[in-house]
């Protein structure tokens, strides 16, 4: 059936009407709108979050008074530093005292728009972050507020977090704080390398100046480190951190911090890096340790933080002078003895990429002493050698340079000895820029200087070289002084009625086990010759031990032993036995040095002492010495007559003994001393002085053995107290004891006033002669010694 068309169902209503479009606009609108609500939402709730966060930041006071951890720092009486000891390497200069090319360096690189932002650099972020979205490397926007806020309060992971609380931190530090302020703490706070914080501590770490006089080259050095202190380290990677120094003069120069004349002169200046960042000006390497280890003694912990500046007694002069005469001293030895052959052997690679990284390898392991530096053989033959040094410096070696390893130049030389391609040798310049072969040496030695007159510290040398042995032979080294012990029995004869004219018989003598503490005895001169009866005068003045023996024989060794501790002398390391006569028993270059300062000021104990003071850092004193005085009668410890005859007997060593060499060299009538050399030759001492300056040399090795057949201590030590006297001594003028009262002249001899001649002990095993004979004899004596 058909459907009429009228009859047709209707069409549904949404069928009716066309359907309505919203338009793109109004689409884009709303969801604008959106972003924009969740935006402001986000934004609400961030600010809420913010708003809640910024009371419970921390508080400032760190930064408001800001004292950081300083080390402790070690100085000579002139105010050089020698020692510096702490985990953070640091001096606290104030803004005003920061050079203002420092300050400008800092600002091109690290935060251009410092003095303009409020503590973020919004267009900063920004930028860097379209910067590293585009694939560029990675940029950072920290301001140098921010980067304060993240080195005093956070830490450096990176997250939301944490950026959030940087930003706040650092709006509230812009709120307490100048923007000078804020440079200043952020120029002493920064991390720089090599243990340096702040820019003043890598000023002397690095270039080994003050801030104040670094110049526009090394400031760029040192504002390139903060942003990755090891790869850019001029010690460590020279080339990186020129190539970084180079971008900061360039900003510099665009920024118009500098002017075209300075740019030019700048990134052309050949810096001179301190390769050894932990080395000072003076070499007191044993005076900052004995100095730390004294304060650690009272500060205890707070020692290396709370910035203590040590003052110490020596002068830097005295020092550098004590220092090159011991290592001329102790250089001289070795030349006198065999070369000992190479330190060790390696096989260079064929290729020289491999060679040179090979070389610098292994010398890495032999670290220079001073001017004794290690090198590897290239090439090797009797007429000359060629080795190439750390620096990769090729130098080349003969003719004298050679003499002292001559023999192990040759062909028939032991394969396990010879210097020979790949060997590890030592080398050093003369006078000249000639090289040397030579070696470092076995043997120690130490040496310190005193005044007398308080015992304050002038110089002090514990050893060849620190960095080898941190062993201080001046205090830790307890050895036998041999002959230079004699005077302090010559002084205690004087107390038991001898005088330096008393005539005693330098001749063989033996004794038996019960005398010696030991086994049956007997002694002998060093030179096995005895010359019959002599003044004691001439007994000390040739250091005849047959002279010493009768003489503590005679008043006895208890009463040596205890009268040596006037001195300063330990009883206990002094066994009262004959061999006392002879220095068998045990004491250190320190404790020498005070007992004969005893001699040198009149008969005074004074104790010696290095630190004079010890301020904070602010440099209020905490501590302060309050030595022992000569000339108070209290400290007292020998009559005045017996230090003036005892410095009498002792000129005459240095006159015409066997310490000659002291006033042949010095032309001063003033100095008197004692040479020592111990059994068999395993100790080798001088013992000297002015009436203001008291020395003592020792060589030997820290295992005893002996030194040489005809090594002593007038051929060893003696060398080093003239060569440090030579410089201490200049300028100085001579001074002449003046002879105290209750002292008698007859002849050329003085005696104290109750013991004239014909009293007290006359004579010691020289027979009975008349006194007429007995007057004979010192009057020839005196005539063969003068």
């Amino acid at each position: 059936m058909k459907a009429s068309r009228t009859g047709a169902s209707a069409p549904p209503p949404h069928d009716r009407h066309p359907p309505k479009r919203h338009s793109p606009k109004r689409i884009l609108f709303t969801l604008l709108a959106g972003v924009a609500g969740l935006a402001v939402c986000g934004v609400l709730v961030v600010v809420f979050a913010l708003a809640m966060a910024y009371p419970n930041l921390p508080a400032l006071d760190t930064l408001t008074d800001y004292r950081p951890k300083m080390p402790l720092r070690i100085f000579t009486a002139d105010n050089v530093l020698i020692g510096e000891f702490g985990e953070e390497r640091r001096t606290l200069v104030h803004f005003k005292d920061i050079p203002d090319v420092m300050k400008k360096a800092v600002l091109a690189i690290e935060d251009t728009g410092f003095y303009e932002h409020g503590g973020v650099d919004y267009l900063g972020i920004v930028r860097a972050a379209v910067h590293n979205a585009t694939g560029g490397a990675r940029q950072g926007a920290s301001t140098i507020t921010q980067q304060v806020a993240r080195n005093f309060f956070l830490s450096s992971e990176q997250t939301l977090k944490r950026k959030a609380y940087e930003a706040l931190l650092a709006w509230k530090i812009e709120k307490n704080l100048t923007k000078d302020q804020i440079l200043e703490v952020y120029m002493n706070q920064i991390y720089l390398g090599q243990r340096a914080f702040g820019f003043s501590s890598a000023a002397q770490i690095y270039f080994g100046k003050d801030l104040k006089d670094i110049t526009v080259a090394e400031a760029a050095m040192l504002a390139g480190l903060p942003k990755a202190p090891s790869a850019y380290n001029p010690v460590v990677n020279p080339k990186r951190a020129r190539m970084r120094q180079q971008y900061i003069l360039q900003r510099m120069h665009d920024l118009r911090y500098i002017t075209d004349a300075q740019y030019a002169e700048a990134k052309d200046e050949q810096l001179k890096i301190k390769t050894d960042s932990t080395a000072f000006g003076v070499h007191a390497e044993y005076v900052a340790e004995m100095a730390r280890q004294l304060v650690y003694e009272q500060f205890k912990e707070d020692t290396y933080t709370r910035g203590l500046n040590v003052f110490t007694t020596i002068t830097k002069a005295d020092q550098d002078a004590a220092y090159l005469a011991l290592r001329r001293g102790v250089m001289d030895y070795e030349r006198r003895h065999t070369y000992r052959g190479p330190e060790k052997y390696i096989e260079i690679p064929k290729t020289k990429a491999d060679a040179d990284e090979a070389i610098e390898a292994e010398l890495a392991e032999h670290p220079d002493s001073d001017d004794i530096v290690a090198a590897i053989v290239l090439q090797a033959a009797p007429s000359g050698v060629t080795a190439v040094l750390a620096s990769g410096e090729e130098i080349r070696i003969q003719g004298s340079g050679l003499s002292f390893a001559q023999g192990w130049l040759s062909p028939k030389a032991a394969e396990t000895r010879r210097i020979r391609r790949g060997a590890v040798i030592r080398v050093s310049q003369d006078g000249g820029s000639s090289w040397n072969i030579t070696q470092l040496p076995e043997v120690e030695s130490a040496f310190v200087a005193v005044d007398p007159s308080d015992g304050q510290i002038r110089a002090l040398v514990g050893g060849f070289d620190y960095n080898r042995s941190k062993f201080n032979h001046v205090t830790q080294a307890w050895r036998q002084p041999g002959s230079s012990f004699k005077p302090f029995i010559y002084s205690a004869s004087l107390e038991r009625g001898f005088s330096p004219a008393t005539l005693i018989n330098d001749a063989p003598i033996s004794f038996d086990a019960g005398s010696t503490g030991g086994q049956a005895w007997e002694p002998k001169n060093y030179d096995a010759k005895y010359e019959g009866p002599m003044t004691m005068r001439r007994g000390l003045t040739k250091s005849k031990n047959m002279i010493s023996i009768r003489i503590l024989n005679k008043i006895g060794a208890r009463y040596g032993q205890e009268y040596a501790t006037r001195f300063g002398f330990d009883a206990d390391k002094n066994p009262p036995y004959l061999t006392l006569a002879l220095g068998a028993g045990a004491t250190t270059p320190l404790q020498m040095s005070g007992a004969y300062s005893v001699f040198a000021n009149g008969g005074y104990r004074i104790s010696p002492y290095l630190i004079s003071k010890v301020t904070d850092a602010d440099g209020k004193v905490l501590s302060e010495a309050r030595p022992e005085r000569a000339g108070v009668e209290a400290n007292r410890v020998i009559d005045e007559r017996n230090a003036y005859l005892m410095d009498s007997m002792l000129r005459d060593v240095a006159r015409y003994g066997t310490a000659a060499k002291a006033q042949a060299t010095l032309k001063r009538p003033d100095i008197g001393g004692k040479t020592g050399t111990t059994n068999d030759s395993m100790d080798a001492w001088f013992a000297g002085y002015t009436p203001h300056l008291v020395g003592i040399a020792w060589m030997g090795y820290d295992q005893p053995r002996n030194l040489g057949n005809k090594e002593t201590g007038g051929g060893l030590a003696l060398p080093i107290w003239i060569g440090f006297m030579q410089k201490a001594l200049k300028g100085v003028p001579v001074e002449e004891r003046t002879v105290p009262g209750g002292l008698v002249q007859y002849g050329d001899e003085y005696y104290y006033a109750e013991n004239p001649p014909g009293t007290g002990v006359q004579s010691l095993d020289v027979g009975t002669p008349s006194p007429q004979g007995e007057q004979k004899t010192r009057d020839a004596v005196r005539n063969e010694l003068f």
